[in-house]
């Protein structure tokens, strides 16, 4: 079968040799499962439906309050054996705040830059605001 693509391969490149720390420190290559292709794609799509960059109307604790319970079972789910390969896609959560950011507030507007640092400051100060910035995964 082809690398993760169709197939009838319950767990496609999902068990595959990483590198893994001992208890005493060392690193060493191990067979272990993680989120699959698929389910990445399945999580980008999730996110892109919310379409969290046009929903001015809502606060910040107002997109945390939706988006939280979802993030969070997708971490307690899908981290429970290699957390770090969720982090890409939990960092376009954070990629869309900063163009949330940008559409609601006028001294942000074509400022990405300023925009990212708005939020990391926020981020900083109330880092259990969002789910995936408890992984320390802040803008």
């Amino acid at each position: 079968m082809g690398a993760g693509r169709g197939g009838s391969s319950p767990l496609p490149d999902t068990f595959r040799p990483r590198l893994s720390k001992s208890k005493d420190d060392h690193f060493f290559v191990n067979f272990s499962p993680a989120i699959s292709d698929d389910a990445k794609r399945a999580i980008g799509r999730e996110i892109r439906s919310w379409r969290i960059n046009q929903r001015s109307d809502l606060s910040l604790s107002d997109l945390a309050r939706k988006v939280n319970p979802i993030v969070q079972g997708w971490i307690n789910y899908y981290g429970r054996f290699y957390k770090s390969m969720l982090y890409p896609i939990l960092r376009h959560i954070n990629d869309y705040l900063v163009r949330w950011a940008m559409q609601k507030y006028k001294r942000l507007h074509r400022h990405g830059n300023r925009a990212r640092r708005w939020l990391h400051v926020i981020a900083e100060r109330a880092k259990a605001l969002f789910a995936h910035w408890r992984l320390g995964l802040v803008p």
